[in-house]
């Protein structure tokens, strides 16, 4: 596995929109007030053009998106790369992207929601680490919540383990502030399918899986490849699930299945649930437990990854110890 060289407080972040960018008022000051915090920090910022355009869901053209991401990749004073947004569209860039520059060049890059297109095939293809973790935005809060502050001290090198957290956003505030706001008022339970205590190890791959499903079967899909190279350590996958229903989850875990991305499968963990909804009135523990149950491995979700924040930080191809007890959680990563 391939780990890019970590950061300094010195260097330059750059920040840009393979996804969606922004028109929105409020948006932009989030991102000027992003830029802010970070160059508080010590931190320099490039950001390119496209995170402040917005049309039908683009940031850009596919073309335009793929050639400024290949420029900080280019870029001999840019660090690391975090990209501005999610969105729906950034499948697109795929096809048009030049993957020998990211591979002669290889940096921490980071995001995601969407970004998970990016992510997923850069580690499965190119064998090269990235981190599914906050988009830029959320650091304009103006104190920065646990999370944000162990995203930057993993991307400086310090591979914490990170424990989950309190409490969560269960009910999101109208936020017209300039500044990311995190409404915690939900109380942080991760639990497990038959609730029982459990510790795994592997190496962590995954993301947001509606836009995994987007990969399977494509000329991007490298992924039985990876996992027959990493096939001794075994793999923890990892879901985050923006808009499907329990019934949309059910499919989407036979397709992964039948695509045979679980053969080496050590444990799974899907993140908290922007949607509950059923049209059978089963529950999602029953999902997973009737989806997972031929491969007797401990199955965890509520956890603390995903769009539903405050959210992990968690490095694709990095291997990890996961120990759960009593509801609560620890994420240790090694990078070998």
């Amino acid at each position: 596995m391939i780990y890019p060289k970590f950061i300094k407080t010195t260097n330059t972040i750059g920040v840009t929109a393979p996804s969606d960018g922004t028109s929105n008022e409020f948006d932009l000051k989030k991102l000027k007030n992003s830029k802010r915090k970070l160059e508080d920090e010590g931190f320099k910022l490039r950001i390119t053009d496209n995170c402040y355009t917005s049309s039908l869901g683009r940031s850009s053209s596919s073309v335009i998106r793929a050639r400024e991401l290949e420029n900080l990749f280019l870029d001999n004073d840019v660090a690391s790369i975090i990209a501005y947004s999610g969105g729906d569209f950034l499948m697109e860039m795929l096809s048009v992207l030049r993957y020998d520059i990211i591979w002669n060049n290889p940096k921490w890059i980071q995001g995601y929601s969407d970004i998970t297109g990016l992510l997923f095939t850069i580690t499965t293809n190119l064998g090269i680490a990235t981190i599914y973790g906050n988009n830029f935005k959320a650091f304009s809060m103006q104190t920065w919540h646990e999370s944000l502050v162990n995203n930057i001290e993993i991307l400086k090198g310090n591979v914490i383990k990170q424990n989950s957290f309190d409490k969560y956003q269960k009910n999101r505030l109208d936020n017209d502030s300039d500044y990311e706001v995190y409404n915690l008022d939900g109380l942080v339970k991760w639990k497990s399918i038959d609730n029982n205590n459990c510790n795994f190890s592997g190496r962590l791959i995954g993301g947001c899986l509606d836009c995994i499903l987007n990969i399977i079967g494509t000329k991007f899909d490298k992924t039985k490849n990876f996992l027959e190279k990493y096939r001794d350590d075994g793999f923890i996958w990892y879901f985050d699930i923006f808009d499907m229903s329990y019934e949309d989850i059910t499919r989407a875990i036979w397709q992964l299945k039948e695509a045979g991305w679980f053969k080496y499968i050590k444990g799974v963990v899907f993140g908290r649930l922007t949607i509950d909804k059923s049209f059978y009135d089963i529950s999602f523990n029953d999902v997973l437990k009737d989806a997972f149950e031929e491969f007797n491995v401990p199955i965890l979700y509520d956890a603390d990854l995903g769009h539903i924040p405050p959210r992990l930080t968690l490095i694709n191809g990095a291997l990890a110890q996961i120990d759960f007890f009593d509801n609560k959680a620890s994420v240790k990563m090694i990078l070998k």
